[in-house]
């Protein structure tokens, strides 16, 4: 596979100006670690996550925040090595990032371990569009990869929900990347028509649930036990599409064979009734996919600042 080279498609050509440089550098460097042997790689991102530990102090105090928020029941020394861990897994994320994007196919394919194959089974079998329910792991990227060799057996497209990245080098990057790999274009976050198309043509399209809703397609509700502003749009997606909705979540495995791809039974039919009772659903089976391994959910951003209450304002009581 050829190193990453800024594009010449006509709809980027600014991308090759020099001030772009710096990032075509750091997706060179994304290719080189792609290439690594997978045990050497992990131990790379750990070393990453520790470096980000030390240098990135307000993500890191965001993150502590949230685990006290979370598990009351630990204490500091324990809290400490959990948001340590998690800096960790957030590093090895980065890794598995470029190996999604410009690892082999064999070697990706040899790191997936399918648990409940039956149930995509099940779901492709009623033959309509399929939302993959996710949320926000640090392997979440090359999860996506992992997940398109089942699905194109079963008949189906592969496509990711995404936000866009504010480096439109990376942007570019990670959507030709994905395409390449995974099969479908990515459908940007607020392009609910473009969801709604793939779906309707009987794509899969993965979706994070746990992403911070705009007001109006938002509601509160308990995740680990504190209350936080949750998306209430995937009932409205799943009645309008009338989609399978098939939880899916990617982790990494702790004796370092590879990744546990979890497919649960579909859930659709215990959506469309309550948004907020659906909202407190799916927070509970986020929750309880998190609780297996809390290093590796992406505790880095506010999930619990909301109107009226902001635990991570410098003098709030944490």
């Amino acid at each position: 596979m050829a190193s990453p080279a800024p594009s010449k498609d006509s709809d980027s050509p600014s991308l090759n100006a020099p001030r772009y440089w710096p990032s075509w550098i750091l997706m060179g460097l994304g290719w080189v670690l792609a290439r690594l042997p997978y045990g050497l790689q992990m131990w790379l991102g750990k070393r990453f996550g520790d470096l980000a530990y030390h240098v990135i102090r307000a993500r890191r105090r965001v993150a502590d925040i949230n685990l006290r928020l979370c598990f009351p029941e630990l204490d500091a020394p324990a809290r400490k090595r959990l948001l340590r861990a998690h800096f960790q897994s957030v590093g090895m994320g980065a890794i598995e990032t470029a190996l999604c994007w410009w690892g082999p196919t064999e070697k990706v394919e040899s790191l997936a371990h399918i648990e409940g194959l039956d149930n995509l089974e099940a779901a492709c079998a009623r033959g309509r569009g399929i939302i993959l329910l996710s949320a926000h792991f640090t392997s979440l990227e090359l999860g996506v990869r992992m997940a398109k060799r089942p699905l194109r057996e079963l008949g189906y497209i592969t496509t990711a929900m995404y936000k866009a990245p504010h480096d439109p080098v990376v942007d570019h990057v990670m959507r030709t990347r994905r395409e390449a790999h995974i099969g479908g274009s990515s459908i940007r976050d607020d392009d609910v028509k473009g969801l709604l198309k793939a779906l309707r043509r009987k794509d899969a399209v993965w979706y994070a649930a746990d992403q911070k809703p705009p007001k109006r397609l938002g509601t509160v509700v308990d995740f680990f036990g504190q209350p936080a502003r949750t998306h209430i749009a995937l009932s409205r997606l799943a009645k309008m599409s009338k989609a399978s909705v098939v939880p899916f979540f990617t982790l990494r495995c702790e004796d370092g064979s590879g990744y546990r791809l979890i497919i649960l039974p579909a859930i659709e039919d215990q959506l469309g009734g309550d948004e907020t009772e659906d909202a407190r659903t799916i927070n509970q089976m986020i929750e309880s996919v998190a609780r297996q391994a809390p290093e590796q959910y992406f505790w880095l951003h506010q999930r619990f600042k909301r109107s009226g209450y902001n635990p991570y304002k410098a003098d709030a009581d944490t």
